[in-house]
């Protein structure tokens, strides 16, 4: 066999082994950081917090007056409904996987802020609102929302975190979301929204 016939031979072996390699991935990787880009959770990262790991869907302003945002807005009392002036809803819809074969607590400690250090935590609706994230106990290989629920068969396929935030904030971008873990405080994650 000539030299030029053996190489073509060891490229082909040498292109199969990096696509191979390429192919496992960085599924060992802890994200705990991201940026998230595109609609229902497309390229977002998945953040890994604790035991758990957690994707943004979507993240958007919400408008009281909008008959598709008015069912995100259901449950909250006359006070948490007040807007002062200057502010508006935001929404980001979540999703929290359990892949782990013990239940775990899915975190309720999840902060946005902007560049000036505005920082903002989620208002929680009454249970009249069935999109509202609510944290809680996720079963071994469980998720939030739980499937076949209006928020897991809803247009954004995820849980709704509710904030009241300054509208000059949208001018302050990007917005970061920051998840804690409930067993330990010290393990965070966080992502840049899509505003």
């Amino acid at each position: 066999m000539s030299s030029p016939q053996r190489k073509l031979p060891l490229a082909a072996l040498a292109v199969l082994a990096v696509l191979a390699l390429g192919a496992c991935g960085d599924a060992h990787t802890r994200v705990t950081t991201g940026t998230y880009a595109g609609e229902s959770g497309k390229n977002a990262p998945y953040l890994n917090v604790g035991p758990l790991e957690y994707e943004v869907q979507l993240s958007r302003e919400l408008s009281p007056y909008d008959v598709e945002d008015s069912p995100y807005l259901l449950g909250l009392t006359p006070a948490q409904r007040k807007l002062e002036p200057g502010q508006e809803w935001f929404g980001v819809f979540m999703q929290v996987y359990n892949n782990s074969s013990q239940a775990h607590s899915a975190s309720d400690d999840m902060t946005i802020s902007d560049t000036q250090n505005n920082v903002y935590t989620p208002v929680v609706p009454g249970p009249t609102n069935l999109f509202a994230y609510r944290g809680g106990l996720i079963p071994a290989k469980g998720r939030l929302p739980e499937l076949g629920t209006v928020a897991a068969n809803g247009p954004t396929q995820g849980e709704l975190l509710l904030y009241k935030i300054e509208i000059v904030s949208l001018d302050n971008r990007p917005i970061e979301l920051k998840i804690v873990d409930p067993s330990n405080p010290a393990v965070t994650a966080s992502a840049e929204l899509d505003v």
